[in-house]
């Protein structure tokens, strides 16, 4: 049975969430940002989740074996700005069990 996962996002004002995130439908870091409603409309995932426009760019905190980055995701992120080595495109995060207790930080607009 499918369990849902806690990741700590904190925002772009610098606030902490810790959210409940579910493994079951195959949702990203990008879009669990817009369904808590933790950036504001407009700002995050304007590509909608196709690795094009680095709106969703966050930085992980913690320690964290995730998936290798992509193509796309490294030709994006080297044209994005405030770009650091822990840098991620939140759209191609998808949300497993391997994600609990991940802590990333939203990159500034």
């Amino acid at each position: 049975m499918a369990q849902d996962v806690k990741i700590t996002i904190i925002d772009r004002d610098g606030v902490s969430h810790d959210v409940e995130a579910p493994t079951d439908m195959n949702m990203n870091i990008m879009e669990l940002v817009r369904a808590y409603e933790l950036a504001p409309e407009g700002t995050i995932g304007i590509c909608g989740g196709m690795a094009m426009c680095a709106s969703c760019q966050c930085y992980v905190l913690n320690d964290f074996v995730l998936p290798e980055k992509s193509d796309d995701e490294e030709a994006m992120l080297s044209e994005a700005f405030n770009v650091k080595s822990n840098s991620r495109l939140g759209c191609q995060l998808h949300i497993t069990d391997d994600l609990d207790g991940l802590k990333l930080e939203l990159a500034p607009e």
